[in-house]
């Protein structure tokens, strides 16, 4: 199998690119979740629902404008970003609910990582493992479906040939 340096590269920068909305999208709907909370006293749950929306339409306009460049139907693509996140956050619990439950990681030693010795272990490194699925599944997922290229757009962007 050929792998194509510069669909390689591309993807590569796309990812870094998507981490680093990623790592934005958090600081957001935690930023959010603190003044809501805390500095407003609305509940919890509504603070939470807030930072997530938040972080979520965040994530879609810098995903669409900045990682994948679309410029395909804006309705239709935030639909199925909403779908991709929904599928992906099922995808997440799952994962976690195998790991805790089915392999009995909820009671990993607190000392399993000798430099980092913590209470609920396994919940802290079952949401690690959980969200690294998660975000993997999320770029697939927006990449292949909500952004992929339209076909005119592959035309557009081809290089002119010598013929």
């Amino acid at each position: 199998m050929k792998i194509d340096k510069a669909e390689l590269q591309k993807t590569c920068i796309q990812l870094l690119k998507y981490g680093a909305i990623g790592v934005m999208n958090t600081l957001i709907t935690l930023v959010s979740f603190y003044l809501l909370n805390t500095w407003a006293g609305i509940s919890y749950g509504i603070s939470n629902i807030v930072g997530y929306v938040l972080g979520v339409v965040n994530s879609f306009l810098w995903n669409r404008n900045w990682v994948f460049k679309t410029s395909n139907n804006l309705g239709r693509e935030a639909l199925l970003f909403g779908c991709g996140f929904l599928l992906c956050w099922i995808l997440q619990g799952i994962v976690s609910l195998v790991l805790l439950e089915g392999f009995m990681w909820k009671n990993l030693p607190s000392d399993i990582i000798p430099f980092l010795p913590m209470e609920n272990a396994g919940q802290n490194i079952v949401m690690v493992v959980s969200m690294v699925v998660y975000t993997v599944a999320n770029y697939a997922y927006n990449r292949m479906v909500t952004f992929k290229e339209s076909q005119d757009s592959r035309i557009e962007n081809q290089e002119p040939s010598d013929a």
